[in-house]
């Protein structure tokens, strides 16, 4: 859970406790600090790191149990390989790695913040202490009991050490929002359906308004009253109805443009009449992961004050089969008026966000919108489980996607759009199909949205990969990634907050 593990900042000079954690670069030199705290004990380093193989690669560690001259439990020895090679990421993996090594005995946790040839930065310091909150992180909601061999809980108190412990703290405090915001979309990824069904979805969202998120939900009736027929659509095959949740955060300049963010909510898609197969229809809870990143994201604005105008809106449904779930052949009315024939019941999201979408467009007209979903098995054959899927009208916020992408870690690769694809989706029945052949599937759905974004610059990014079941890493060890938040918060600091 989120408080699996508390990280505060001392001074160099307080004594180490427990285990130390020290680094070292790749010819295994340390900085002064580390050694003055180590004394005799730092010749230790390159005696374990021959009999080890340690070569201070980065990420790499050696670990020394009860090492002679200090008084500490462990010494943990991380590689940072080349220093001049360091990006600001790293830092977040090295807060992972630490977490990753650490146990139940590992109570008590001293990290010196130094490199080879001078302390990290403070905002080095604060990645460090997010990689080490966001590694500890577990769902362990619903168990009540330990198997044999299963770790417990991870409980620790770790003590970052830095040059200057209050200018930490403040470099540590936006970062600590933007994990809580991560922390709250891998908890609503990883919990139940039978939990998180939509009105539940809604009601969680509502808990924004404490950090002054102005937060409205829209009901079958008012979505109705708007002609939301492709959401509603969805949404009728379930006992539990569908909600939309609109999510408005205003601290930037008053009247300015807002940035916008629209997530597929589908709390659990059997596929409906186009039912699924029964193999892994479990992972099908997952399938609000663009939700939860909104909300997440939400939270993480608004908890650090972010000098922004934000909408966040999520469109939230059940895709199931009872007796009146929508047919393939059935022709719903978008509320932007335009007619979809549904060929595949199961290509549901599109259906979803292209309401919410044409709702944010018209309502808010806002700067960009960027929708999150986990739309497409076809993205995974596409770029597997490494990248999410980036589709725009709009080279310069796909570059700034791209950029912001590749600065946290949350990679994008940019697909293609364009009218040649559009005579996949063409219906001589209605307006467009829902879905086209199986050639191009993600490009075609991301074709689909594109038509009810009403000319706002706009970019989708197709998460099905990296949302839920992706590769676990340094900083995530959960089912549920809680992918976007990160990317997101700094895409909203590097574009509008700059300024």
């Amino acid at each position: 859970m989120s408080d699996a593990i508390k990280v505060g900042f001392v001074p160099f000079s307080a004594a180490p406790k427990g285990v130390l954690v020290v680094f070292c670069d790749e010819t295994l030199k340390i900085g002064s600090v580390t050694r003055n705290a180590l004394g005799k004990s730092a010749d230790l380093i390159k005696r374990a790191a021959e009999a080890n193989q340690f070569k201070g690669k980065t990420a790499s560690t050696l670990d020394i149990l009860a090492p002679e001259g200090v008084k500490i439990q462990r010494l943990l020895v991380v590689g940072i390989g080349k220093a001049a090679e360091l990006k600001d990421k790293d830092f977040l993996k090295f807060g992972g790695v630490i977490a990753g090594k650490l146990n139940r005995a590992s109570k008590a946790t001293t990290v010196l913040a130094e490199l080879p040839e001078a302390a990290m930065s403070t905002e080095q310091a604060a990645a460090l202490a997010t990689g080490l909150k966001l590694r500890a992180y577990q769902f362990t909601r619903y168990k009540t009991k330990k198997k044999d061999g299963e770790d417990a809980p991870l409980k620790a108190e770790v003590s970052v050490a830095v040059a200057d412990v209050a200018a930490a703290r403040k470099a540590l405090a936006p970062s600590a929002h933007v994990a809580d915001g991560v922390i709250m979309a891998r908890d609503l990824v990883n919990e139940p359906p039978n939990v998180l069904y939509p009105e539940e979805f809604a009601r969680r969202a509502t808990a924004l308004r404490k950090l002054g998120v102005e937060v409205s939900v829209l009901d079958v009736k008012a979505m109705t009253k708007l002609g939301m027929g492709a959401l509603l659509g969805v949404a009728q095959g379930s006992a539990r109805p569908g909600r939309m949740v609109v999510m408005r955060w205003n601290g930037g300049k008053s009247g300015e443009q807002p940035m916008a963010f629209i997530g597929k909510g589908v709390c659990f898609d059997t596929g409906g009449i186009s039912i699924k197969p029964s193999g892994s229809m479990e992972d099908m809870k997952g399938d609000m992961g663009g939700a939860a990143c909104v909300v997440g994201l939400m939270h993480a604005l608004a908890a650090r004050k972010a000098r922004a105008n934000v909408v966040g809106a999520i469109g939230l449904v059940e895709n199931m089969p009872d007796g009146n779930a929508q047919r393939p052949g059935d022709i719903v009315t978008s509320m932007s008026g335009q007619t979809i024939e549904i060929i595949n019941t199961d290509a549901e999201g599109r259906l979803v966000l292209a309401d919410v979408l044409w709702y944010v467009a018209t309502k808010f007209k806002p700067k960009f919108m960027i929708d999150l979903a986990t739309l497409t098995g076809a993205i995974m054959v596409a770029l597997g489980t490494e990248y999410a899927g980036l589709f725009s009208n709009n080279d310069e916020l796909a570059e700034r996607l791209f950029k912001v992408g590749n600065a946290t870690g949350e990679r994008v690769w940019r697909m293609p759009l364009g009218p040649e694809y559009d005579k996949l989706i063409d219906s001589q029945f209605a307006d467009m199909k829902n879905t086209g052949s199986r050639h191009g599937g993600s490009i075609t759905a991301a074709q689909f949205l594109q038509r009810f974004v009403d000319g706002t610059p706009w970019a989708h990014l197709d998460i099905a990969g990296t949302a839920m079941g992706a590769p676990k890493s340094e900083i995530n060890q959960s089912w549920g990634s809680g992918y976007g938040v990160r990317l997101l918060d700094r895409l909203v600091a590097d574009y509008y907050e700059a300024k």
